[in-house]
């Protein structure tokens, strides 16, 4: 059950919605099904021997405004406080009078008219829908006063918590007050009758954070800001200190014709000035470009860029396990940007599974654990790596580390839903569940082409020699208390990634050890297909080769019949902690 809750300052107008036909003819059967003293006039239903919905329409509006027009100057601006109250899908259709029981909590609970006050607001609940009602309180009491309304959402929403319980409705995950304001319903049907696919609150948010992803100094942040088109509009001090920003859409215009601007504060709780400057106080790590030490040197800077964001991401997924909360907090709001970044330079055939994933993490980046920033270093210079090394293609090694880090991150975003969960975090474990699926969903499209290619390798290897290594597949994960995945595509291009890494110097049973410690694969859809990005990332292995591998890689050291060392790369493993 969802309440959203806006206030207004014509009474008519909103009841002249209320009882029409929708935006969209949607609008079913207007009626009342609850009033502050159960004998308010209905529109929808009057029973007089010559009804006039207009007149009674009228004489509704004058009994919910007796009490403002009484209190004269004394009376609140926005005196209208509309609230709309919805069912999940799915749940059960509630019947007039427990829609009633429903609208008496809310404006009980939020203040509106509490339980046994005689003096409490006047308010009505109109149905038009089966799934939800609108509540329409004006906001003076009857002894002239203001109501008492602090926090009226929060309260409203914790109401609804306990009406879900009680009527059996699906139960919807509690927030914490962390979350972004969602568009309005007046910014919805603005955007609907404009043909945009999202409101302009949502677009900027975006734009926002992805010009924040990976900045290391607010000059820069408010030069990509500028670069997205978008209208940026800063507040000074009469000393000329930056105060804060607003954004506006290009277009978005109220019906003065003027720019519609939102503040920082009013997209996310942490895009305000004063908590992006926390962010970057400490800034990303010096080292953002990645070098030919990340790689082959012929590989591109976009495919070093994700080889590089690929180990921190790791590294990160291990910290969530940590005991620090603040540092693993911090992991979170780095992730979020290294999705920020992705999202932006990705190729055109991940793009929209990536852009949706960036946004739904972005509510698993915020809680009341406050960040260690200096923490976020690590990613935050992922991130900026990423930006630096400019848009990856779909295809080649551009294409194959693509896929490499979309692996890793699947599993870092299900570390996080797991970290929320353990600390009741409903809502932002479930936002990290949703990233995960989408990124799962994207690593599909990424992975497809080079796994094939690594299918054919290991189709191609040698009977033995094939034997061999699915024998140190099959040893190695059964050690693990996994199994391997019986898919004989995934089995292939781990045998043909054990060749190679053999080839390349490697032992290949010690790195496959080495990959099944970095961290724990429970989580993992296919744990064959990320061993395979995990060895290959540390051994230095092209993500996509082109053709069967024939010999060693450069850098290694070899002589006919003897064993190949590698003399360029040395892979510390990562263990993790004890689940606590």
């Amino acid at each position: 059950m969802v309440p959203d809750i806006g206030r207004g300052s014509r009474t008519h107008g909103l009841l002249v919605y209320l009882y029409g036909p929708g935006r969209r003819e949607e609008h079913t059967d207007p009626h009342l099904v609850g009033s502050w003293d159960g004998f308010a006039p209905d529109p929808g239903r009057d029973t007089s021997p010559d009804p006039d919905p207009k007149v009674t329409l009228a004489r509704l509006t004058a009994a919910l405004d007796l009490r403002v027009k009484q209190a004269g100057d004394r009376a609140p601006a926005k005196h209208v406080w509309h609230c709309s109250v919805r069912t999940a899908p799915g749940d059960r259709h509630l019947s007039d009078e427990e829609w009633n029981t429903v609208a008496q909590r809310i404006v009980q609970a939020t203040g509106i008219a509490p339980d046994g006050d005689l003096d409490g607001c006047r308010w009505i609940a109109v149905r038009h829908a089966e799934d939800h009602i609108h509540i329409v309180a004006t906001l003076v009491r009857g002894d002239l006063r203001r109501p008492r309304m602090n926090y009226d959402f929060n309260r409203a929403q914790a109401e609804c918590r306990r009406i879900e319980k009680e009527m059996g409705l699906r139960r919807l995950n509690a927030g914490d007050g962390t979350a972004a304001k969602n568009p309005t319903s007046a910014e919805k049907f603005k955007a609907e009758r404009t043909g945009r696919t999202e409101t302009p609150r949502e677009t900027l948010r975006d734009a926002v954070r992805q010009a924040l992803a990976g900045t290391p100094t607010e000059e820069e942040f408010f030069t990509r800001l500028h670069e997205t088109g978008m209208r940026v509009k800063v507040r000074t001090a009469p000393s000329g200190d930056l105060l804060g920003y607003n954004v506006a859409l290009p277009g978005d215009r109220n019906r003065h014709g003027e720019p519609i601007w939102y503040p920082g504060s009013k997209l996310a709780p942490d895009l305000s000035l004063p908590k992006i400057r926390l962010r970057l106080a400490d800034g990303p790590s010096e080292q953002t470009t990645p070098s030919s030490s990340e790689g082959r040197p012929e590989w591109s800077a976009p495919a070093r860029a994700r080889r590089s964001a690929t180990g921190i991401a790791e590294h990160a997924a291990v910290l969530l396990d940590s005991e620090d909360d603040q540092e693993a907090a911090a992991q979170l709001v780095g992730a979020g940007e290294l999705l920020d970044a992705l999202a932006q330079t990705c190729p055109a055939a991940t793009r929209a599974e990536l852009a949706a994933a960036a946004r739904a993490f972005e509510r698993a980046t915020r809680s009341h654990i406050r960040a260690e920033h200096a923490e976020t270093r690590a990613l935050r210079s992922a991130a900026r790596g990423i930006i630096q090394a400019g848009g990856a293609l779909g295809r080649g090694e551009d294409g194959g580390t693509t896929a490499m880090l979309l692996s890793t991150l699947v599993l870092l975003t299900l570390a996080a839903a797991h970290w929320h969960s353990a600390r009741n975090h409903a809502q932002q474990a479930h936002a990290a569940r949703q990233a995960a699926h989408h990124l799962r969903t994207a690593y599909r499209q990424a992975a497809t082409a080079p796994l094939r290619t690594l299918n054919d390798q290991g189709s191609a290897l040698p009977e033995a020699e094939r034997r061999t290594h699915q024998t140190t597949i099959r040893t190695a994960l059964s050690e693990s208390g996994l199994q391997a995945d019986r898919s004989t595509v995934n089995t292939d291009a781990l045998a043909a990634t054990l060749a190679q890494v053999e080839k390349a110097g490697h032992d290949p049973k010690a790195l496959l050890q080495q990959a099944l410690d970095m961290r724990e694969l429970d989580t993992a859809e296919n744990v064959n297909d990320v061993l395979v990005w995990r060895l290959r990332r540390l051994a230095h292995l092209p993500s996509r080769p082109t053709e069967p591998f024939r010999g060693r890689w450069a850098g290694t050291t070899a002589r006919p019949g003897t064993s190949a060392v590698t003399t360029r790369t040395t892979v510390e493993p990562l263990h993790r902690p004890p689940r606590r």
